[in-house]
């Protein structure tokens, strides 16, 4: 976990922030989202540009949202995945990590954050952080 907070810090620390253009507020922001194998309902909205340095400069327990935009075999999405939820050290606040598959290692989901770390760990995947973060809510079980 240690690995992971290390490549967050430095790629934040050396990316600028970017906003996404559209609204994705309400209903139209959730999608599904894996937290320790199980499915959930997330409402997931992008912290507008310019708030994110200071979001979290004031808040010292912030969730990451692992996602992988290049997808699964057959076209297949990449569901993303949770590191807390309400009761399990959980903070609004998410920082994207985009898992990559590494050379000689078929995309499959990932389906908890230690499964993550454990393919971090063997060198399966890497993991890039986007610079951008999110107000994420679990909304419900899927």
């Amino acid at each position: 976990m240690k690995t992971i907070i290390l490549v967050v810090m430095q790629c934040l620390a050396l990316s600028s922030l970017n906003a996404r253009a559209g609204s994705a507020n309400g209903s139209a922001g959730q999608m599904p989202a894996y937290y320790d194998h199980e499915l959930f309902t997330i409402n997931f909205m992008e912290i507008p540009k310019g708030g994110e340095q200071a979001a979290l400069q004031h808040n010292k327990s912030i969730n990451f949202i692992y996602m992988s935009d290049a997808g699964l075999p057959g076209g297949q999405p990449f569901i993303s995945v949770l590191d807390a939820i309400q009761g399990d050290g959980f903070n609004p606040l998410w920082v994207e990590l985009q898992v990559n598959f590494t050379a000689g290692h078929t995309p499959r989901q990932l389906f908890s954050d230690d499964e993550i770390s454990q393919a971090l760990s063997s060198h399966e995947i890497t993991l890039t952080a986007t610079g951008e973060l999110y107000r994420c809510a679990v909304v419900g079980p899927k």
